[in-house]
């Protein structure tokens, strides 16, 4: 269930209940009238299944409630009542599947911010990339893949070409590109710093246990993909937690932190093979993700005519 919390002006609070007391799939309806201090109005909550979630939020701002009050939205984790289990059953599908396009946006504007802690993140994600490479240690490698903030930023480059949000696409196009770039820097300067104090073998040497990371193949291009389809299903419904696993299958950040150290041996051949896994995870990643998302909407425009003909 999604709890909602609206704030409406007297002269749209008549309409809002209406709407709201209508649908079979919103439940415990109240209406605390002249409740509102900013901005005024009435304050009105409901609980709606989620799969109807982003349907009645459609309908609340065609009011114009986002314009002249306030929508607020939060999970119930649990709601224990037959009312509730009637409303679930009577918004069609699965409350794992449903996407709350609401949720998605907000999670996606809020990880795309060109901040100092997402580059810090990328710096120390790369670093620890650097580290496993010069060791071979593919634990080092992985433990990099689950600290790096990227899928962030690449989450919002889906959603923005989605719904044509062209300062979301902006946003996130700068935050990717000054994130890795930031990244490879550092791990070349850092490199170059442990070649000076010779704390690193002369030659870049063999590393089997990472040659991976500068070798795409077909198989690169297939895992990115289902990556991506995988993250953006774990984005937009329910299954949060697989996101973790997505972060370990893709090789975004050890690829570019091979960038960084290859570049300070000036190995080139290396760095060449390290950039193509980059921007080959990257690109699979973003197409993945948009077909995921487009799919998605499609269905929930489906959902939304469907449900105004009711």
């Amino acid at each position: 269930m999604i709890h909602l919390r609206v704030i409406a002006p007297p002269g749209l609070a008549a309409r809002v209940l209406e709407l709201l007391e209508r649908r079979p799939s919103v439940i415990n309806v109240v209406h605390l009238a002249g409740a509102a201090r900013r901005p005024p109005g009435d304050v009105i909550l409901c609980d709606v299944a989620r799969e109807d979630a982003s349907v009645v939020i459609d309908e609340l701002r065609e009011l114009g409630l986002d314009r002249e009050g306030s929508i607020a939205l939060e999970t119930v984790d649990a709601s224990i009542s037959a009312a509730a289990r009637e409303a679930e059953s009577a918004a069609a599908g699965s409350p794992a599947d449903a996407v709350v396009w609401e949720e998605v946006e907000s999670r996606t504007s809020e990880s795309v911010e060109l901040s100092w802690t997402f580059l810090a993140f990328m710096l120390l994600a790369t670093g620890i990339a650097a580290v496993g490479l010069l060791t071979d240690s593919l634990i080092l490698i992985i433990g990099a893949m689950v600290v790096g903030p990227e899928f962030g930023p690449l989450a919002g480059i889906c959603v923005a070409v989605v719904e044509r949000r062209l300062e979301l696409a902006w946003r996130s196009l700068v935050a990717t590109a000054a994130g890795f770039t930031a990244a490879i820097a550092a791990t070349t300067l850092g490199t170059l710093a442990l070649r000076a104090f010779d704390r690193v073998p002369e030659t870049l040497g063999p590393h089997p246990a990472t040659l991976f990371i500068s070798h795409p193949d077909l198989f690169t291009a297939i895992v990115a993909l289902l990556a991506g389809v995988a993250g953006m299903l774990s984005l937009s419904t329910a299954k949060s937690g697989a996101l973790i696993g997505v972060l370990i299958s893709v090789t975004t950040i050890p690829a570019a932190a091979n960038v960084g150290v290859a570049a300070a041996y000036g190995d080139w051949a290396e760095v060449a093979g390290a950039a193509t896994q980059l921007g080959l995870n990257l690109v699979c990643i973003v197409v993945a993700g948009v077909a995921t998302l487009a799919l998605q909407r499609a269905l929930y425009r489906r959902r939304r005519a469907t449900a105004l003909r009711s």
